[in-house]
């Protein structure tokens, strides 16, 4: 009997978001390409969430590397790095126009995933591809397994599929854990011309609306719309008890939360266009690493989940994914010293970064809020 060797990719990425975009568009401008496998059986098959800011000392450098920082430019959201903080009293306490100095430019995730699947060529993502088992083969090898049954081999494993990643139990035992805080998302469309006191309570970019334990963040996305976070400190199965099929039902059950504030802030929620959408925060441990493990590394979420409230993270997995490229592609034939190299910059990056967003987590929702929040851009130039 005839037995047919198993496809082999000398580098495969699970996971097509951002950091595995840009790590394969990195590797493709140094002549190396890698397949990519996608779980989501299209592009179109989630919608990508909202509004990101991309930090010039992160991911703009990530996407220069990739070559596509002029392209970006073209795509940001004029005004979008607008930021006002209110307190519950719908009381302004900081507000600061987008004069452009800013270096934090906002873009929209579709489009910027967008950006960077339509530099790669055609077909490098294989869609509908659910990782279920990867097993070492010795030598750095691995070989990975579909949910089709399919299976294939690698050099090079790289795990860029996210907060529950399946590549990340070869490397840690560590899973996401829930940080206190859950949100419920809304969007308020139109806003201009359907809610015009929201509108104007948002402004021209992001806002932040905060008490104790409690808040609303919210961003003007490039489509008029308003996007929405009702945050609250509850315990982990709190939106366990709201049924969000009956949207009016939760909207009263959250709003809740928010009794005695002011009614302009708690229209964010009341008038929401759609369904409410529950989320869990959840965060990796801040000093998250692991051992030289050969042949396979993470990257973005997959390697440092954290929480939101540093605007790191879609950053990160920009960068993650194109300093592993440049090693790679500066180590040829030698894929451990490319990922000792990754990894010794990878780790106390993340580590400052995720112990930032723990600490103003705290600082957001404190007693005092906003407080904790002016402190901050108090101290620093925004």
């Amino acid at each position: 009997m005839t037995i047919v060797p198993l496809p082999h990719h000398p580098v495969a990425v699970v996971g097509a978001g951002l950091g595995g975009l840009t790590l394969a568009r990195v590797l493709h401008v140094h002549g190396i390409e890698a397949a990519l496998f996608d779980l989501d059986v299209s592009p179109e098959a989630r919608t990508q969430g909202g509004m990101l800011d991309i930090h010039d000392d992160s991911g703009q450098e990530a996407l220069r590397a990739a070559g596509l920082h002029e392209e970006f430019l073209t795509r940001v959201h004029a005004g979008g790095q607008a930021v006002r903080v209110l307190d519950q009293d719908g009381i302004v306490r900081f507000a600061a126009a987008d004069d452009g100095s800013h270096g934090r430019p906002e873009i929209e995730r579709g489009e910027l995933r967008e950006l960077l699947l339509d530099s790669l060529p055609a077909g490098r993502v294989r869609w509908g591809a659910k990782v279920t088992d990867a097993q070492p083969l010795g030598g750095g090898r691995h070989r990975v397994t579909l949910a089709d049954g399919t299976a294939f081999t690698t050099d090079l494993l790289v795990g860029a599929d996210g907060a529950w990643s399946r590549v990340r139990s070869l490397l840690s035992s560590a899973r996401p854990a829930y940080t206190g805080v859950s949100f419920v998302e809304a969007d308020l469309l139109e806003a201009d011309l359907r809610h015009p006191t929201s509108a104007e309570v948002v402004g021209g970019g992001m806002l932040f609306a905060l008490g104790a334990g409690h808040g609303f963040l919210a961003h003007r996305e490039t489509d008029g719309s308003l996007h929405i976070y009702a945050a609250v400190e509850a315990p982990e199965d709190w939106l366990d008890g709201i049924d969000f099929i009956n949207t009016e039902a939760a909207k009263t059950v959250v709003l809740k939360e928010f009794d005695g504030w002011a009614e302009s802030l708690r229209a964010l929620i009341a008038d929401a266009d759609g369904a409410l959408v529950p989320r869990l925060i959840h965060a990796l441990p801040p000093g998250h690493r692991w051992g030289r493990i050969p042949g396979v590394t993470l990257l973005g979420d997959a390697a440092h989940l954290m929480s939101p409230f540093a605007g790191e993270g879609a950053n990160l997995a920009l960068l993650d994914g194109a300093e592993l490229g440049l090693a790679v592609a500066a180590h040829p034939g030698d894929t451990e010293a490319a990922l000792a190299a990754y990894e010794a910059k990878m780790f106390p990056r993340a580590q400052a970064s995720a112990t930032r967003s723990a600490i103003n987590q705290s600082l957001l929702f404190r007693a005092d809020a906003p407080q904790g929040l002016l402190d901050i851009f108090a101290s620093t130039p925004h």
